[in-house]
């Protein structure tokens, strides 16, 4: 039996164990021997980072290949409409690679969200939306650079989802612990 540990991954943590360049590592939330992370998050994006002790299982997570939709929630400066969101919805030239079509909506703020710290700085001239965005690769830096090429940069990131595994209730630090069959 796999175990899938699904793990809120605070703001400023790295996606390895290891700390790094003034960041904090895994170790410092996860003691739990032979896990290893099914793709990464940056130290600035925030949310569901999955790890698992079976090798086939995190390449299967990771892997464009199999497709797995990552959902995120993206808080942008400015006030983006559906009709903005339009480019993310195509093909997308980020100069180094064409991101797939994703899909994209305007949220409101996501129920049961917590306080980053620090917190995301706040310009009263400049309005924010809240859009939520589904992917099927995951490149790096991807959702940010996506919304600043369609005139919306990024100012908070989560990932919500990847394929059915959700955060749900978890808060950041916190994690669940599944067994996979």
């Amino acid at each position: 039996m796999a175990r899938l540990i699904l793990f809120n991954k605070p703001y400023g943590v790295l996606s390895q164990f290891t700390p790094e360049e003034g960041h904090r590592g895994l170790k410092d939330f996860i003691d739990i021997p032979g896990v290893y992370a099914a793709g990464r998050l940056d130290a600035d994006s925030e949310g569901l980072l999955i790890l698992t002790d079976d090798g086939a299982l995190q390449h299967w997570l990771a892997d464009p290949r199999h497709k797995q939709p990552k959902t995120y929630w993206a808080q942008v400066e400015g006030a983006a409409t559906e009709i903005d969101l339009e480019p993310l919805r195509q093909a997308m030239n980020l100069g180094d690679f064409i991101a797939r079509p994703a899909k994209a909506r305007v949220i409101g703020e996501p129920d049961r969200l917590w306080p980053r710290d620090p917190p995301v700085r706040k310009r009263l001239a400049i309005p924010t939306t809240w859009i939520e965005i589904i992917l099927t690769e995951g490149k790096n830096r991807q959702v940010r650079r996506m919304t600043a090429k369609a005139g919306y940069p990024t100012l908070r990131l989560i990932r919500a989802a990847v394929g059915g595994h959700t955060l749900n209730d978890l808060r950041p630090g916190e994690l669940r612990i599944e067994l996979i069959k």
